[in-house]
């Protein structure tokens, strides 16, 4: 194998290894009840956060309860409403997660 094809693979297999790393982040969402309200926090698996991100509050008919997006630092507050209802956190194609109520933990 001469030089330069030995440089060409050593060149994509850094790219290739390089590649995942770049778009490894995968959203993470977590909820917890905090007296009367609910805390939710939204971000990706890399440790960033997820500011100005669509986070709503759904009934089990599909309403929208709260409309909501991450404030600064993340996160929405709001009070649990009545009766059943998921938590989304849609940071777009293949970024969504859902909360169920009954998996939100008490502090």
């Amino acid at each position: 194998m001469n030089k330069s094809n030995l440089a060409a693979g050593a060149l994509a297999l850094l790219l290739c290894a390089t590649a995942g790393s770049a778009f490894a982040h995968n959203p993470v969402c977590q909820c917890s009840e905090e007296g009367d309200d609910i805390v939710c926090t939204g971000g990706f698996s890399d440790g960033s956060g997820a500011p100005g991100v669509t986070m709503d509050v759904i009934d089990y008919d599909e309403n929208i309860l709260v409309p909501g997006k991450l404030s600064d630092d993340s996160t929405l507050r709001f009070k649990r409403p009545d009766g059943e209802f998921y938590v989304l956190f849609d940071a777009g194609p293949g970024h969504v997660v859902e909360i169920d109520h009954t998996d939100i933990s008490v502090q």
